[in-house]
């Protein structure tokens, strides 16, 4: 099990018995040092004080579990107004809201587009451009199988 799901698991229910829901976990490694953090939520708005408690009650699990095999950075955020949306349930609740879709490769020779997301079908979540025109067109397809 990769170290995010162990995280997650034991990470949820303390997440939740602090009144917020855990967006995301998230084990990176930036400038040569590894990271592991946690991305909460809540309505109303996570601050400073929620991501203190989360971190310091699970900072005893996190030491007696050891799911991390190196020496790490642990910090618990807020999900943030640019939050990634990954899973299902996070499309679904944004459904309607204007988002912002970033590329690897250009379409139409852009490569971010900003938008509403608008529908789901069998092959994903259909986005709608702001900008109508070429660029517009061709990103509605990739995206429509992407998202």
């Amino acid at each position: 099990m990769k170290v995010t799901e162990q995280v997650a698991q034991f990470a949820e229910p303390v997440v939740q018995a602090h009144g917020c829901t855990l967006w995301d976990v998230e084990y990176v490694r930036e400038g040569g040092e590894w990271f592991l953090r946690l991305y909460i939520d809540k309505d109303g708005g996570v601050d400073i004080s929620d991501c203190e408690a989360i971190s310091r009650a699970l900072d005893p699990i996190l030491d007696e579990k050891d799911p991390v095999p190196d020496s790490y950075n642990f910090e618990v955020c807020s999900a943030g107004l640019e939050r990634q949306l990954k899973r299902p349930s996070d499309f679904e609740q944004f459904m309607g809201s204007s988002v912002s879709v970033k590329l690897f490769k250009p379409v139409g020779g852009a490569k971010e587009f900003v938008g509403k997301l608008t529908d789901r079908g069998r092959r994903g979540h259909t986005y709608i451009p702001e900008k109508r025109g070429r660029a517009g067109a061709a990103s509605r397809r990739v995206l429509k199988g992407g998202i």
